[in-house]
């Protein structure tokens, strides 16, 4: 090939869009020993297909493409990645070609024309259309449309398994044979035989007999952290690594098949459910962490029920999958934060798609009767409210993307006007130059958090408290900039839209210190036996 340089261009592109369908596909389809291997084999598989993929299906006409001096948007139409409705106009992320795009576009596709490509992803052709696929496609399709763990032997809705939703969206279960095993259950006989509740704390204590649970957590207020949110709240992320050339390696793609496996979200490093350590260097941490430092009682007590693409309007579809027994189960903090998608769309006109204040309340209290009916005494619910989006386009319109750090030729405003031309922007409403379009956008946006508060101040149930809490991105971006840093720097730089690791722990410790200070009563107890379950149990099992 002439210039290698041209590929390394290209391919970036081509992967961006196809990890943006799989996850639109995701979300489009939502009407031990054993354990270690059966993980493996699956991120081996998934890894090996995203190969076969690129490479089999696409490598050798990407390669004429280029070698007949076509550039990343010609093969992006030509192999049917980018596709627009007849009548619009012809969408480049890039220079349009010297020749006219016509004729250039149909060379492209004379030249792939012989291809031994049988389809393109515009034709229907997915993953999931290979033979050795099939069975597993079906599988953790449906395991994404209900959210729910796609291994779970018991039904109990936790698993031992850590992607396709198990335990990095909700804590690991430490029997997966017994469906009254389980993270955040009362325990059963203060746990003098087992570990019914898998925070790693049971049996008896020597010295004087004592059940330990009983010992180190009765009174103590145990309770767990339960979010229902979108793509935010689940962490939505794509590496950079995986769009620039010049950080591209091997190494790059080794968390490709979980990332993957994980609807292209990171719930392990979220805000609120998050149990590993930061990648960002920050030293701030999860909100679970913060509850199980307060009280090591709630080991494992977490819950991340969050959707791409969800609001609203969808909940329905999927809060079904939350775990709580009322009777049997201890109470918890749910975070309602669906912060975009009921002003966020594609559409060229996304005010008439935008949820309104009237449709919101309906659809929100239809949530808390559900929860009302499902959530054990004594829980508490905070509904979120939605952030003022302008700040995505004030502070990127004029950096450079990922893919046009190269050669500096694609700022954020270019990509912003190129997925809109798509119709494919997560946010039209915000990503784009249009500041009449940006400022209704956050005015319907304020209408529904203002919408939430009179919820929050005029609702009451039986089983929980509802409070409301504004979200405060400005005090982020000035806790930000009190450090040193810039506000650009709190964004997903890939797709330019959803909060990062950054932010995200930030509004954590917000959160925090406001509950903390106004509603105390919702972190519960600090437990006094921290350091001596500590002592006796070390992690209790890890995560």
């Amino acid at each position: 090939m002439k210039c290698p340089w041209k590929a390394l261009i290209t391919a970036p592109l081509l992967i961006f869009l196809l990890l943006h369908s799989w996850a639109s596909a995701a979300y489009n389809d939502q009407h031990s020993t054993s354990y270690s291997n059966g993980h493996t084999c699956v991120e081996k598989l998934f890894l090996k297909t995203t190969c076969y993929i690129m490479v089999h299906r696409f490598g050798s006409d990407i390669i004429k493409l280029l070698e007949a001096g076509m550039n990343a948007d010609v093969a992006c139409h030509t192999l049917e990645f980018c596709k627009q409705k007849t009548g619009q106009p012809r969408c480049h992320l890039y220079p349009l070609p010297k020749k006219a795009w016509k004729f250039t576009l149909e060379k492209a596709r004379q030249i792939v024309k012989k291809s031994s490509t049988v389809q393109y992803p515009g034709s229907g052709s997915d993953i999931c259309s290979l033979p050795v696929l099939a069975k597993i496609c079906q599988k953790i399709k449906l395991s994404i449309s209900n959210s729910v763990p796609f291994k779970d032997m018991d039904s109990d809705k936790y698993s031992v398994f850590p992607t396709l939703r198990g335990y990095h969206w909700r804590g690991r279960d430490c029997n997966d044979h017994d469906k009254t095993t389980y993270p955040g259950r009362r325990p059963d006989s203060w746990d003098v035989h087992r570990d019914s509740n898998c925070n790693g704390i049971w049996g008896v204590d020597p010295k004087d007999g004592i059940p330990y649970e009983k010992k180190f957590c009765e009174g103590s207020q145990p309770r767990g952290i339960i979010l229902l949110g979108d793509s935010a709240g689940a962490h939505f992320h794509i590496p950079p690594e995986w769009l620039m050339p010049s950080q591209m390696s091997l190494n790059s793609f080794l968390n490709l098949p979980m990332a993957i496996t994980n609807e292209l979200d990171w719930p392990q490093l979220s805000g609120v459910t998050g149990f590993l350590d930061s990648t960002s260097r920050i030293e701030e941490k999860s909100i679970y962490l913060r509850l199980r430092r307060r009280n090591h009682c709630n080991h494992r007590d977490y819950q991340n029920i969050s959707r791409n693409g969800a609001s609203s309007k969808n909940l329905e579809r999927f809060i079904e999958s939350l775990s709580r027994n009322q009777l049997l189960d201890h109470p918890a903090i749910v975070i309602y934060a669906m912060i975009g998608n009921d002003v966020c769309n594609g559409k060229t006109d996304p005010v008439p798609e935008m949820t309104t204040p009237e449709k919101l309340y309906s659809n929100v209290m239809q949530t808390l009767k559900y929860l009302n009916s499902h959530l054990p005494n004594g829980s508490h619910v905070i509904l979120y409210g939605l952030p003022d989006g302008t700040f995505l386009w004030d502070n990127l319109h004029n950096r450079y993307h990922p893919l046009g750090q190269l050669n500096k030729d694609v700022t954020y405003a270019q990509l912003y006007s190129f997925l809109n031309c798509l119709q494919v922007s997560p946010c039209s409403g915000w990503m784009t130059s249009n500041k009449t379009l940006r400022t209704l956008t956050s005015e319907r946006a304020e209408q529904l958090s203002n919408t939430l508060k009179k919820i929050a101040t005029s609702e009451k149930f039986t089983n929980f408290n509802l409070f409301h809490m504004d979200f405060a991105f400005q005090e982020i971006i000035e806790e930000w900039q009190k450090r040193g840093g810039q506000p650009w720097q709190l964004i997903e730089p890939v797709d330019g839209f959803h909060p990062n690791e950054v932010s995200s722990l930030l509004l954590a410790e917000n959160f925090w210190k406001k509950v903390k200070l106004q509603w105390p009563q919702v972190l519960g107890k600090e437990n006094p036996f921290n350091a001596q379950i500590e002592q006796v149990f070390g992690d209790q099992g890890g995560h």
